[in-house]
């Protein structure tokens, strides 16, 4: 394995296609996409945003993160795989939860397909899966397994497991900020209050871990970074590369934490506003029927 040395310039011409995920970004944009083009061929409207949020924030950073340079160096430099870690595990599943997949499939697909999808939304295992302690709990200690134990070694040593890591840490993301942050009808929706505050417990999570990874005298990967620099002298010393990749964590952990409450805030001041309207078009709509029960004369001066 050779890379040329590191700059930010080859984070955009060092690209390559691992065949899985290529072909499952194709699949999964293939149907979004042709969703929408069923709903506006019947007449139906599909917000742009929601589209260019799951194709081009979604699955187009999902195929930034392992596909561009990033993916050539993420096993060569752990600061460039944790850039990736933090794109798959947050910027990934929340904008393929702005998307609305799972609304846009209930309104397109066939009536046996809806059936079998609504069928499992409503199961007990997605139930369980979408319980929120459970969700964030998985969220947060699975970096944790996955840097404190032989998993990510084991990844660095087998393709196909480096890229079934990426998925998993999408599908973590995707289970913790979907009910959270998403529009979609899925189990596991609670009070925006309560959304805030798992939110809010992410942070700390985050730094701690970062802080971790930037004390350890230990490396992770074991004898993996230090093998390479017979291959590639440009490396940088692993174990500084290994603090800059905490640092990276902490930091950005922070500052993707800030979209996400910004979001979240939006989203409760619109349903708040919503809530408003409806409650006062529910006491016009009294008015009127009081109105109504009471006859014409109701409104006469009783004087008169």
């Amino acid at each position: 394995m050779w890379v040329p040395p590191f700059s930010p310039s080859v984070v955009f011409t060092e690209w390559g296609l691992p065949p899985v995920l290529f072909v499952l970004v194709v699949w999964v944009c293939g149907l979004y996409l042709y969703g929408v083009w069923r709903l506006h061929e019947r007449g139906d409207r599909w917000p742009v945003g929601r589209t260019v949020s799951f194709v081009l924030g979604g699955m187009g950073s999902f195929f930034f993160a392992t596909s561009s340079g990033l993916a050539a160096y993420d096993d060569t430099l752990l600061s460039a795989h944790m850039v990736q870690h933090m794109i798959l595990t947050m910027v990934v599943p929340l904008f393929c939860a702005l998307g609305a997949p799972v609304t846009l499939a209930l309104r397109t697909l066939p009536k046996r397909p809806r059936r079998w999808l609504l069928a499992v939304l409503h199961s007990p295992v997605a139930r369980v899966l979408s319980f929120p302690p459970l969700t964030f709990a998985l969220y947060v200690l699975s970096p944790w397994a996955l840097y404190f134990t032989g998993w990510y070694d084991a990844t660095l040593h087998s393709d196909a497991l480096h890229e079934l890591m990426h998925v998993h840490l999408v599908v973590v993301g995707a289970l913790f900020f979907t009910p959270i942050l998403g529009i979609d009808p899925v189990p596991g929706r609670v009070s925006y209050p309560f959304r805030l505050l798992l939110l809010m417990l992410t942070l700390p999570f985050h730094a701690f871990l970062g802080v971790t990874i930037m004390g350890q005298s230990e490396l992770i990967g074991g004898d993996w970074y230090p093998s390479l620099h017979a291959s590639m002298p440009w490396l940088p010393d692993p174990l500084a590369d290994q603090h800059l990749a905490g640092g990276i964590l902490w930091a950005s952990g922070d500052l993707i934490g800030l979209l996400l409450f910004s979001i979240l805030f939006a989203q409760w001041v619109r349903s708040s506003m919503q809530e408003a309207r409806r409650e006062d078009r529910r006491l016009d709509r009294l008015e009127r029927l009081e109105s109504a029960s009471r006859g014409p004369d109701s409104h006469r001066d009783p004087n008169r």
